[in-house]
């Protein structure tokens, strides 16, 4: 019982409300127009609210669908970014590991080069010294002409002094 009663208070608001709503203000001294007149600046009041919530409300879809555009391409971006950075690295590992096998091939070049220099001055060296002692021996042979030539001489000298100094050993 206590539940009626309290459904049928709370149809006697709704009741009185639609009794001042038709009657206006008239049964409280009031005019209708005055009533009229808020119910409507209600309604427009509610419209209004009603239409801002809508553009509100499209602002935000607007917005939301802006921030996942702009999301989609800052991802894009991202994305793109790590692939050339990606595509960078493999370039400058792959230049890298390039000049490691060009420096490690001159190395051999350099060591094959270093072998062969030492080969030919070997070579150059032991052909200047097959050239002094060449000249060495020239020289000895020609000192040995000369030695002998001087010995001639001093030979023929001492015998000419014998005729020059004794020229009766000279006649003989």
């Amino acid at each position: 019982m206590n539940e009626t009663s309290g459904l049928g208070g709370g149809w006697i608001a709704v009741i009185a409300l639609i009794v001042v709503l038709m009657f206006g203000g008239n049964l409280f001294g009031g005019g209708r127009q005055d009533v009229s007149a808020i119910v409507n600046d209600a309604i427009n009041n509610q419209s209004t609210q009603s239409g801002l919530r809508d553009v509100l409300l499209s602002s935000a879809n607007n917005n939301y669908e802006t921030l996942q555009a702009i999301n989609a391409q800052s991802l894009s971006m991202m994305s793109q970014n790590n692939t050339n950075l990606i595509n960078a690295i493999q370039g400058f590992n792959t230049l890298g590991l390039a000049n490691a096998n060009a420096f490690a091939e001159i190395r051999q070049q350099m060591a094959a080069l270093g072998y062969q220099m030492q080969s030919c001055c070997c070579e150059i060296k032991t052909q200047m010294l097959q050239n002094r002692l060449d000249e060495a021996e020239r020289r000895n042979v020609v000192l040995d002409g000369q030695i002998s030539n001087y010995n001639q001489t001093q030979t023929l000298l001492g015998t000419m002094g014998k005729w020059v100094a004794n020229p009766a050993a000279a006649a003989a």
